[in-house]
Order: structure tokens, then C-alpha cells, then sequence
């Protein structure tokens, strides 16, 4: 672990509360799919809870979000409801998008998860926008961009960085960098070394981090929404880790290197991170099974609430689409 700074004992069990419900998330969301209950497009984020759960300790309710289609863990930090979710990757009509937006566009505003984009490296430039609304209300909001890698290869990147760097947006561009853009690796598509490289071209910080270290992501990310809610500007943040299984679900990640995948799980950040806490005296491991018992029934509940929910009505399909006209 980190000799970073260490926050105190409320912010690091609520890390832990995010990454263990992100975990467990998981672990429902891959039985659920293979027992046929819920036919659904999933991207697992094992491995990656510790990022957004060390942002998401750092942001207020208020304070918004742009993540992308593998996001369920950045939604989770945020905290959208575990019922709306599963009522919307269910296809429900309770869920956030009442069952029309599916896996891949999770929203929940009340929560500050503004929209779910299922386009590549989409999230920078709309969390722009939403990070320029803020600057001129004076809000004191922040926005975070979440993205992959390979998002960093796109053309949107250069664009929002570029524009947040001359109108010193308070916007957080956070790169969770799993080493593989979809089915190719890193090295085999992108000539930086690092990501983190490219914010001094936008004269912007870049800070690369270990992003499977909670203490070390925390205080990287308390650096940088301090800085961009006091009017500083914006910071890119290359969050290193690695995913644990394929891009999609029945991805069979042939592609991946075995021996590197197993060193990867070997160090699953989420068991290690729970050991840290109980070994020094943190919380105990007492505790810390009540706390998984409650999110596992939570869990429980919130799917079967799901299962149970009504399809949205055939009346639906028109609504949301185009804007409904108002009599004069």
C-alpha cells in the first residue's frame, strides 16, 4: 500500500464499502447472466473497483459524471441505486432509463451519473459541457470523465483536453488504463509510454498512479478535484490496472497473456485492500462481514425486484425519441 497520506477511518471504509459492492455486483451479474434469468450485455470490471470508488470519496451528491458502456463500477461509486440499476439492465420499466437504455446507457442524475455513452471516448467532451455549465453558474461543481486506454487514441481526447486546458474547466479526465483497448493491447496500438505524458502537451498535470492502490488513488484524486473545484483547471489521470476478464462477457480473452492475467488476480486489489484495513486496525473482519452480508442482500433483493418488475408498455417506443409537440 501507498505511504501516501492516509485519510481517516469513515473515507477508508466507505472505499471499501464501493469496491466490495462492485465486486459482489460482479459476481451476481456474471450467475445472473449464465442461469438465463436476465439475457444481458455485460462488461465486467473486475479488478477496477478501486478507481472510481477513491474518486467517488472525493465528490459530492452534486457533483457529476460521464462514464462509459464497461462503467457499472463507475456508477456504483457514484451511487445510483442498486434496484434502478438492475430494473434497467433488467429492461424494466422501473429502471433509470425505464428499461430503454439497457446495459450500456445507465443514467441517473439525481445521483450525478449523467449519461452511460456507448461511443468511444465520447465522455471527455461531454463532461466538458457539463463541467463549462458549472463554471459559469459558479457552482463549484466538478465533472470526472471516465474512459478507457484506447479512448486516449481518439480524436474527442485531444479536443476536450485541449478546451478544458484553455478555459480551465473544473473537469477531472480520469484514464483507467487496463492495459487492452477492447481485444488489442496497449503496446500494440498506442506509441506514448504513458498516458499521463499527454496532459504537459495540453499544459495540464498528468499524473500516472497505481489505480489497484486505494490510499494512493484517493490522494492523486483529492489533488485533483481540489484543484479543479478552486478554479485551477483541469488534470489527467492515468489509473493503472488490469481487467480480469474479457471485454464483453463469453469473451473468451485468448488475446490476453496468461501469466500476466494470473499475477494480475493473484493481486486482486479488493481482497488485499480488506487485509490492509483489518491489519491495521481499521476495521475488523467482524465487521467487515456484516457490511458484505448487507450489500449481498441488497444485491439479492435489488435483482429479484428486477425479475418481478413490469415490461415498459408498447406506448413507450415513441416517448423519448423526439421531442413531443406542446398545443400553442
Amino acid at each position: 500500500m501507498s505511504s501516501a497520506p492516509i485519510p481517516d477511518r469513515a473515507i477508508l471504509v466507505d472505499m471499501y464499502r464501493k469496491m466490495t459492492t462492485i465486486k459482489q455486483n460482479d459476481e451476481k451479474s456474471r450467475a445472473i447472466i449464465l442461469s438465463g434469468k436476465i439475457p444481458m450485455v455485460y462488461y465486467s470490471p473486475r479488478g477496477q473497483e478501486c478507481i472510481p470508488a477513491a474518486v467517488s470519496v472525493n465528490l459530492t451528491p452534486e457533483d457529476n459524471i460521464c462514464t462509459i458502456y464497461r462503467g457499472t463500477h463507475d456508477m456504483i461509486a457514484k451511487g445510483v441505486p442498486l434496484k434502478d440499476l438492475w430494473a434497467e439492465l433488467a429492461g424494466r420499466a422501473t429502471g433509470t432509463c425505464k428499461g430503454k437504455g439497457g446495459p450500456m446507457h445507465i443514467t441517473h442524475p439525481a445521483s450525478g451519473v449523467l449519461v452511460t455513452t456507448g461511443i468511444v471516448g465520447s465522455s471527455l467532451p461531454i463532461a466538458n459541457g457539463v463541467a463549462l455549465a458549472s463554471q459559469i453558474r459558479g457552482d463549484k461543481r466538478v465533472a470526472v470523465a471516465y474512459f478507457g486506454d484506447a479512448a486516449s487514441n481518439i480524436g474527442a481526447f485531444h479536443e476536450a483536453l485541449n478546451m478544458a486546458a484553455v478555459w480551465k474547466l473544473p473537469v477531472i479526465f480520469v484514464c483507467q488504463n487496463n492495459r487492452y483497448g477492447e481485444h488489442t493491447k496497449y503496446e500494440k496500438t498506442t506509441a506514448a509510454k504513458q498516458i499521463a505524458d499527454r496532459g504537459a502537451a495540453y499544459s495540464m498535470p498528468g499524473v500516472r498512479v497505481d489505480g489497484n492502490d486505494p490510499v494512493a488513488m484517493y490522494n492523486v484524486a483529492k489533488t485533483a478535484i481540489d484543484r479543479a473545484r478552486a478554479g485551477e483547471g483541469p488534470t489527467l489521470i492515468e489509473a493503472m490496472t488490469f481487467r480480469f476478464y474479457g471485454h464483453v462477457f463469453g469473451d473468451a480473452d485468448k488475446y490476453m497473456d496468461p501469466g500476466e492475467k494470473k499475477a494480475a488476480m493473484a493481486a486482486d486489489p479488493v481482497p488485499r485492500y480488506r487485509q490492509w484495513l483489518i491489519d491495521n486496525g481499521h476495521i475488523t473482519a467482524g465487521e467487515l462481514e456484516t457490511m458484505e452480508k448487507q450489500i449481498d442482500a441488497e444485491l439479492t433483493e435489488a435483482i429479484e425486484a428486477a425479475i418481478d418488475a413490469p415490461w415498459p408498455e408498447v406506448s413507450e417506443l415513441r416517448k423519448d425519441v423526439f421531442a413531443e409537440e406542446i398545443a400553442a
